[in-house]
């Protein structure tokens, strides 16, 4: 109860965390009861300190404060931008460079190793948050989706066509 206390506390103010189950390490459990010399469940941690328990996290939410000493997760929309912009060119896709997880995500992956131009990869089935958000960002239904400096160049019928007509090599490099 005081865990699922915490966590709904945690969630309704936005914090960015994770969780570990104590339950499934009791060596952990133990250890971190002399480490923290909090001898309770749940415990608080913000950037490796002891925050402290359950009681410790409500009285901060009444005084205001647990909102200035927690990490706020992230908004998609600045997520996106911020993932589009990570590399000077960005590929969402099926899978990754090394392994495309589906024929399209193939077929541009090809193309763009034989531009000799140096590019990033997200992949999109082990985000699902990304993966239907980006589809709204862009305005683009469909993966892949390619990225030259935070702009969405399109899909692989895109792709193709620049490539056919030329001009892919210019746009990968920013030139367009």
């Amino acid at each position: 109860g005081f865990s699922k206390q915490m966590v709904e506390i945690l969630t309704r103010h936005g914090v960015s965390f994770s969780t570990f189950d104590i339950f499934s390490d009791e060596e952990v459990r133990q250890g971190l009861k002399t480490y923290s010399n909090w001898p309770t469940y749940p415990q608080l941690y913000v950037a490796g300190e002891l925050i402290g328990g359950l009681d410790i996290v409500k009285e901060l939410e009444a005084s205001g404060e647990l909102d200035t000493i927690c990490p706020k997760a992230q908004k998609l929309e600045d997520r996106l931008k911020s993932l589009v912009n990570k590399a000077p060119v960005m590929l969402f896709m099926k899978g990754n460079k090394q392994m495309a997880k589906c024929g399209f995500s193939k077929q541009i992956l090809e193309i763009m190793n034989n531009t000799g131009i140096d590019y990033e990869t997200f992949d999109i089935l082990e985000d699902e948050e990304v993966r239907q958000g980006l589809k709204t960002f862009s305005n683009w239904p469909t993966y892949p989706q390619l990225y030259v400096k935070g702009e969405l160049v399109g899909g692989l019928d895109i792709v193709k066509e620049l490539k056919e007509s030329g001009e892919l090599l210019p746009v990968l490099k920013g030139e367009n």
